[in-house]
């Protein structure tokens, strides 16, 4: 496989068919955008409570309208009455425009502008006009300025994410190769990579119905490059070694790529179990992103042990410049500091694995101290946009409750018993009527949250000057809500398979945890299916915890048996298991502090310790089978003491470059606003280099040493001890520089 791979003729057979894989996987990997789905049914699974709620809304009369909320601070009503004539005639618009209602005490005014909700390109585009309109005079808020820059911030996501990550891989690569092209042919390499998992993707969203969001194609790409860049970086390393003692490169990347090849491949398979374990998850873009990454993982494999030897052989010595291996000379030996580093733990292994182990565990104590919860609008984003300033100047006039925060769906004979039980909740500020043969929904005072009252009705004229509407409902309950010409604001006899669904605000903030208590309670009520903002806030959390308890065990034990499978022991797997596990912890801890201490988050999101988790535990244990796969085949001839040193002074240095590349990719994710994503980067960035530098370096090899032969337990022929018996080792130690 290897010489058909790499030989004089396979060579350009291989470089011809990526070359044709590649053109067609750059136009279909250019239409991923259009099929990936950022709505927030997207996110949840299909039979939660708020996700039928939502759907029977659809379903419903006027159930795509999605209010705009324009919001005007210190300006006079007249100004926003002019707007909202211009508003009426906006394409998208689909419904009557609200009237401008003053905030009690004056300070501000709103506007409700129902837009069509079943075509986000549409919506975007609206709420992009009416922001034209109003210029720097307002904000534009609600659930459609809320999804229009939530689209717009993942429709970023990839050029950003493109940018940022080459510039990292192309510096990582330069400063590794200190050579001005051998970077090139990796980097090139990934880039094809990315590619193909993107045309891969997008063929299973669009004929396989696989939930893509802006999420997942942006951690996609950086996966790709940080694992592709990886895998380069030890295939390099032992074609490097390699040219030095045969003449011929075709033979000496046949060699480099049968030695490092299984590594590598082991390493590929360990990730995609653990991604493909995401496929039990509860949450549909959780779900999701499993075959996403693990598509990512399969392309890079592909790539760079089909396409990177062929294109490496194609190029003579020379691209390895000024730093060029010449055949007869000296082969390069193991990196001299991981040498020291091996030595200085061969002293006193058991000291320095029980040392290290406890500073893990104490920052792993930190975890209990860490905030985890689903983060509010206000604070899912680094830098607010227009849509979260204007919700803050909304609720600073108007009150906390909003629109949409509660939706309750009802069997069409039990909507009043079910409105009654939801109204007397405390939790709950209003709950509209069917509009047909019910009550009136209670009258406020002038001035306050409109929309309740009925529009241009016996309430005209009963506010201030120029004030139309009456009420305490928010913005959006009436004409933004249900059919124009006269139908009673609030519910609207909005029906679905008999069912009647019922409009409603909550007294507290849609993502605090008071709304969450609120809709726990309200879903006791025999019959009443809850949903709306809080709803799926709410929904969003508990899936998030679910998944977590389920999958995190799930990971540990698919891993587990890869590695009992790959290293033939019960005991290496194990402790290989217990290090990252600690590590995660330790990791995910000390961030948490970071989050809230020095960057002034909010909280951990919920879905960054599980993504964090499958991330560092599956991508983060490469590099411990990149060591011990090495130890082991050391451990033969040598005895495992002995081999414990060599293979860290062997993997030292590729496996440190490998470490700071997928780091850095991670990273990348920081320059994004939003802050799920930062979160999540700087979790995987700093699990992967404690990894890296501690445990794989320290702790690891300590453990090794102290328990020397018993770690290939019960393979009889590794727990038979040779080589330097006594695990003590004179001289140097010379080895390759490959895993």
């Amino acid at each position: 496989m290897s010489a058909a791979v790499c030989g004089r003729r396979g060579k350009w057979v291989v470089l011809v068919i990526w070359l044709l894989v590649a053109a067609g996987a750059g136009v279909l990997g250019g239409r991923l955008e259009e099929v990936q789905r950022n709505d927030p049914a997207s996110f949840l699974p299909a039979e939660a409570e708020s996700t039928v709620v939502q759907n029977a809304q659809r379903a419903s009369a006027a159930g795509d309208r999605v209010p705009a909320i324009v919001v005007y601070e210190g300006r006079p009503v007249a100004e926003a009455a002019a707007d909202a004539e211009r508003f009426a005639g906006l394409e998208g618009v689909a419904g009557q425009v609200s009237p401008p209602v003053p905030a009690l005490g004056g300070g501000a005014v709103q506007v409700v502008v129902p837009l069509d909700g079943s075509d986000y390109d549409v919506l975007t585009a609206a709420v992009d006009r009416i922001r034209e309109i109003t210029g720097d005079r307002a904000y534009v808020t609600g659930p459609a300025g809320q999804s229009a820059d939530a689209i717009e911030v993942f429709g970023s996501i990839d050029a950003t994410l493109l940018a940022a990550t080459s510039a990292v891989v192309v510096l990582v690569l330069l400063v590794t190769y200190r050579s001005p092209l051998l970077w090139m042919i990796p980097f090139f390499s990934a880039g094809v990579a990315l590619a193909c998992s993107r045309a891969g993707n997008y063929l299973l969203a669009e004929y396989a119905d696989l939930t893509v969001s802006g999420q997942s194609g942006g951690i996609l790409l950086v996966l790709v490059f940080g694992i592709a860049t990886d895998y380069a970086l030890l295939l390099v390393a032992r074609y490097r070694e390699e040219l030095a003692v045969h003449e011929d490169r075709h033979e000496a990347m046949d060699l480099a790529l049968r030695r490092a090849a299984p590594a590598i491949a082991a390493s590929a398979a360990t990730v995609v179990a653990g991604l493909c374990c995401l496929l039990v998850a509860d949450q549909n873009a959780t779900r999701g992103l499993g075959p996403v990454c693990a598509v990512g993982v399969v392309c890079a494999l592909a790539a760079m042990l089909t396409l990177l030897p062929a294109l490496l052989v194609v190029f003579p010595r020379g691209v390895f410049w000024p730093k060029v291996p010449e055949y007869g000379g000296a082969a390069e030996g193991g990196s001299g500091l991981w040498d020291r580093v091996g030595r200085v733990i061969a002293r006193r292994p058991r000291v320095v694995w029980i040392g290290t182990a406890a500073v893990l565990g104490a920052m792993a104590l930190t975890l209990p101290l860490t905030t985890v919860g689903p983060l509010a609008e206000a604070d899912a984003y680094r830098t607010a946009p227009e849509s979260v300033r204007g919700a803050e100047v909304l609720d600073r006039s108007f009150g906390t409750g909003q629109e949409g925060s509660l939706l309750v769906l009802a069997p069409s004979g039990e909507a009043g018993r079910i409105a009654s039980a939801v109204a007397a909740d405390p939790g709950v500020e209003r709950i509209g009527d069917r509009g047909t043969g019910g009550g009136r929904p209670e009258a406020g005072e002038p001035g306050g949250r409109p929309g309740e009252g009925e529009t241009g009705e016996e309430d005209a004229g009963e506010g201030r000057p120029g004030e139309e509407t009456s009420g305490e409902g928010r913005p959006g309950e009436g004409d933004a809500g249900g059919e124009t010409g006269g139908e009673r604001p609030g519910a609207g006899p909005e029906t679905a398979d008999g069912q009647v669904l019922l409009r409603g605000t909550l007294k507290d903030a849609p993502d605090s945890p008071a709304a969450y208590e609120t809709v726990e309670r309200l879903r006791e009520i025999p019959g009443a299916l809850i949903g709306g903002t809080a709803a799926v806030n709410l929904d969003g959390k508990l899936s998030s915890e679910r998944d977590l308890r389920v999958i995190v065990p799930l990971i540990l034990g698919v891993v587990l048996v890869i590695l009992v499978i790959l290293l033939r022991a019960l005991v290496a797997p194990l402790l290989l298991m217990a290090t990252v596990v600690l590590s995660f912890a330790a990791a995910l801890g000390v961030s948490g502090l970071v989050f809230t201490e020095l960057f002034g988050f909010a909280a951990v999101d919920t879905g960054v310790p599980l993504l964090a988790f499958v991330f560092l535990v599956a991508v983060g244990v490469d590099y411990n089978i990149f060591l011990i796969t090495r130890i082991r085949e050391e451990a033969a001839g040598r005895g495992t003491r002995e081999a414990a040193l060599v293979g860290l002074s062997a993997t030292g240095g590729v496996i440190t470059s490998a470490g700071v590349v997928l780091a850095a990719t991670f990273a990348v994710l920081g320059v994004l606003p939003l802050v799920v994503l930062a979160e999540l980067g700087f979790v995987v960035a700093f699990g992967v280099l404690l990894d890296t530098f501690v445990v794989r370096s320290v702790l690891l090899t300590a453990l090794t040493l102290d328990v020397g032969r018993w770690m290939w337990w019960p393979d009889r022929g590794l727990t038979r001890e040779r080589g330097s018996a006594g695990g003590a080792v004179r001289g140097t130690v010379r080895s390759t520089s490959g895993p």
